[in-house]
């Protein structure tokens, strides 16, 4: 739900920005609200779930989830959009924070790498859902019917939740608080999507830009001081520092950026090729659901090619789609068939790369990894929402092609995808085969 949920709402941006009169940057926001909120809860909220349990968190957060949505479909401006868009990501955050260390304590360690490829694999549905979804439903009912979808489903949830989850039995005492460390990464976070929403044509003053650029940074260095003297970290330096994870949690950040940009930026496109909404998101869907099918297809088959070859492969392949995108964008038939190739790439590179990060830490810390994952998935995700826009409107400015700019710039981050995996050390790819 909560995937669907990230692209359903790209296909609001057009009529969003027609009712609010608005533009791209400031209406971003309706994703990058509820991102920026996801990215600095997952990990507390997963320290939280070490201590308080799993099970009872993870239906708080479909509760939660689930009235916020119902109050994104009332809200009569967009500010009031984004709060609601805020509420919904603490749920969210309860959520994903608990997702993948209730997939990794469940199953044998031998299974893992195939348990987080389904994993992967229902994240990827509900992204293919999104487009195609949210298309038919914004043609039919308007935009406010993408939110009101949410609620049943989390009614659902909630139940089955009840019935099937396993209760916490492995619990870990409680290791303090880090409010500096809590305060000095949303405010790192925050700055930087501001700085980028006003590259992206949001209207802020250049004084004012400038001013987030310098708290950014600023924010940034005292973050990391401040954990590696904490006595209970929000973000364990010892643990980044541990087998190439700060290198695996970069390849899932630009992993993440490279699946989302493009539902933002092919809804831009919509009437250059003559397509309703429904119409172009069903071409949206092919990118999630190749990633959905490689992903379950690459396990099922036990190839032998350890974590680090599939990320190196994914890289290169998915590197290859995008320059061929330059050049095709305008054919709707050719760029669904890319997009399909090239989430396939990305179902390669997304699950093993978790399963590396997943096997470089000891147990007991499996929640607290889970959620740097899901950290990092969240920042790629609110990158990729702010890179396309940021690259629609430089391209607006200066009357360059808009999507061949923004392609090449996701073609740059593919080269530093591969780039994450050489920096690894080759043992580390090996660890989940044997």
């Amino acid at each position: 739900m909560g995937q669907l949920d990230a692209s359903i709402v790209t296909l609001t941006y057009p009529r969003l920005q027609s009712e609010f009169a608005t533009g791209l940057g400031s209406v971003a926001w309706v994703s990058l609200s509820y991102l920026v909120v996801l990215a600095v809860l997952l990990v507390p909220v997963g320290r939280w779930a070490d201590t308080r349990g799993r099970k009872l968190l993870y239906l708080y957060g479909f509760g939660l989830f689930s009235l916020a949505s119902a109050a994104c479909a009332l809200a009569p401006t967009l500010g009031w959009l984004v709060v609601g868009r805020g509420l919904q990501a603490v749920g969210a955050a309860l959520l994903q924070a608990n997702s993948v260390a209730l997939v990794v304590l469940s199953v044998p360690a031998s299974r893992v790498r195939t348990a987080l490829g389904l994993q992967g694999a229902a994240q990827a549905l509900g992204l293919a859902l999104g487009p195609t979804l949210g298309g038919l439903l914004v043609d039919a009912y308007g935009w406010r019917s993408v939110f009101w979808v949410n609620v049943p489903v989390g009614v659902v949830a909630i139940l089955a939740g009840y019935v099937l989850l396993p209760r916490s039995r492995d619990l870990n005492p409680g290791r303090g608080r880090d409010m500096a460390g809590f305060v000095l990464l949303a405010g790192t976070i925050v700055s930087s999507l501001l700085v980028l929403s006003g590259l992206s044509g949001m209207p802020l003053p250049s004084a004012v830009v400038v001013g987030l650029c310098v708290a950014a940074v600023v924010a940034a260095m005292l973050f990391w001081r401040a954990e590696t003297n904490a006595v209970a970290p929000l973000v364990d330096i010892n643990l980044l520092r541990r087998g190439g994870l700060g290198a695996s949690l970069t390849g899932a950040l630009l992993a993440y950026l490279l699946l989302f940009a493009p539902l933002v930026l092919y809804p831009s496109v919509f009437d250059t090729w003559g397509m309703s909404v429904a119409a172009g998101g069903l071409v949206l869907s092919c990118l999630p659901a190749g990633f959905a099918l490689a992903a379950v297809g690459a396990s099922a088959a036990h190839l032998r090619a350890s974590n680090r070859q599939r990320v190196a492969v994914g890289s290169v392949g998915v590197l290859a789609c995008l320059v061929a995108n330059i050049a095709l964008w305008r054919s709707p038939g050719l760029v669904a068939a890319l997009l399909l190739l090239m989430g396939a790439f990305l179902g390669l590179v997304i699950p093993a790369n978790n399963a590396t990060v997943m096997a470089a830490v000891p147990a007991r810390a499996s929640a607290v990894t889970g959620g740097m994952v899901n950290v990092a998935r969240a920042l790629g995700t609110a990158l990729g929402v702010a890179v396309a826009a940021m690259g629609l409107h430089v391209a607006e400015l200066h009357n360059w092609v808009g999507p061949q700019v923004v392609l090449s710039a996701l073609g740059v981050c593919s080269i530093a995808l591969a780039a994450t995996t050489l920096s690894r050390p080759p043992t580390q790819g090996r660890t989940m085969a044997r």
